[in-house]
């Protein structure tokens, strides 16, 4: 693949790196290589890339930050695109002279845009406290916790297209569900965001209150991605609107400490599947393949990925 591929960005302004170890660079830490990786410098490059990789049907993935995401053991083929230059992690403020407007590029990171909306004053990302994303990963999920989703700040999302052409959709034209946006099958390159001025201190003091919390409730010191599944619907509500916590059900059929191989469920939240020492994907698929059948013999709720699990094509 890398030689039959290498014609498509030969000539443009990227960094290029064959069987990349990939799995290394996941929160999980574990799992295979990328038959290539490619760095970015333009978003120019960006798009012709993809076009190229539409039109010659080679499989693109973009990586951000690896915090929700498995890779196989086997790895993956085609080209994986990591926006990790400068150009895609920049994040503008007072967009169009409003200064309730902040556009951040799909690769910055999560953490760095809320503390320094924060430390302008500036509200209405809080809620994404100690949720490890980038820009582009959070959008693409509508990541977000108990205390709301990023989609409650969304302004707008740009996108490139297949054919590597900018297309941007309205917060009226976005529907940011449960973990799930209607966004296609674009590749994000930014989001803007509506904020509110606010008091920073005040905004500093809630940022905390909710890590106050995480810290408490889940293992975050421990190698991990996060919940591993989403929270189900309740069956007993027909609107389907109610979410039952994954960790409940999976604390309630007593499946906390359960290991296969190197991974292991929390004791402290069921919902995060831990990788210790010597661990393989393999070992976390497997038992992430166990934790859901059990709970759907135990519970009658079958439990779906939150995590993202990336194999050959």
């Amino acid at each position: 693949m890398m030689k039959s591929s290498s014609r498509i960005f030969s000539d443009l302004d990227v960094e290029a790196h064959p069987d990349y170890p990939l799995g290394a660079d996941t929160w999980f830490g574990i799992g295979g290589t990328a038959d290539m990786l490619l760095r970015p410098r333009t978003v120019d490059a960006l798009g012709t890339l993809i076009r190229r990789c539409h039109e010659n049907e080679v499989p693109l993935r973009i990586f951000g930050n690896g915090a929700n995401l498995l890779v196989a053991d086997e790895g993956v083929d085609g080209i994986v695109v990591h926006l990790s230059n400068d150009v895609f992690k920049h994040v503008s403020y007072n967009v169009d002279g409003a200064v309730e407007l902040a556009r951040a590029m799909a690769g910055a990171d999560m953490a760095k845009t809320l503390n320094e909306t924060v430390r302008r004053g500036l509200a209405g990302l809080q809620q994404m406290a100690g949720i490890p994303a980038s820009i582009g990963g959070a959008i693409r999920m509508n990541a977000g916790g108990a205390f709301g989703s990023i989609g409650d700040a969304v302004h707008s999302v740009g996108c490139l297209n297949n054919r590597g052409e900018l297309v941007v959709y309205p917060a009226e034209q976005l529907l940011m569900g449960y973990r799930q946006t209607n966004i296609p099958h674009d590749f994000i390159l930014w989001a803007t965001f509506h904020l509110e001025p606010d008091n920073p201190t005040t905004l500093r003091e809630r940022v905390l209150e909710i890590f106050q919390y995480k810290k408490s409730s889940q293992p975050l010191a421990d190698s991990s991605a996060g919940c591993v599944f989403k929270n189900p619907t309740d069956p007993d509500d027909p609107s389907g609107e109610t979410r039952i916590s994954a960790g409940a059900l999976i604390d309630r059929t007593g499946l906390k400490g359960r290991s296969v191989g190197g991974a292991e469920v929390s004791t402290l939240h069921g919902n995060f599947l831990l990788v210790q020492p010597g661990a393989t994907a393999t070992d976390l698929l497997t038992l992430m393949e166990e934790v859901r059948t059990s709970v759907h013999a135990d519970q009658g709720v079958l439990l779906h990925n939150e995590v993202v699990v990336w194999r050959r094509s």
